[in-house]
């Protein structure tokens, strides 16, 4: 068992480091999430409109089908949206 005030030892040139988070990281990191908000937002009214439905096997054209992938959609922009405000806050606070 190590107790809880030890220390690592560390060679005397060795200096201990920092974990940093560069610029590009945090850029790259941005562009991907905003690449997914907007591919999210893409596929929700996609559905909503119709352009693109649900396979066969879950309803495909048909009323129903219809009626669950406008509901898909709306869930999917909502969900969305919820989701961009809520990391807005995060990073305000």
């Amino acid at each position: 068992m190590i107790p809880k005030n030890h220390k690592k030892k560390m060679a005397k040139n060795q200096m201990p480091v920092a974990k940093k988070s560069s610029g590009l990281k945090k850029v790259l990191s941005f562009v991907a999430w905003l690449t997914g908000v907007i591919v999210s937002l893409v596929v929700g009214n996609a559905l909503i409109i119709g352009t693109l439905v649900l396979p066969q096997w879950l309803g495909g054209d048909t009323q129903a089908g219809i009626i669950v992938a406008m509901a898909v959609g709306w869930i999917v922009i909502i969900t969305t949206l919820l989701s961009v405000v809520l990391a807005i806050i995060h990073a305000i606070r």
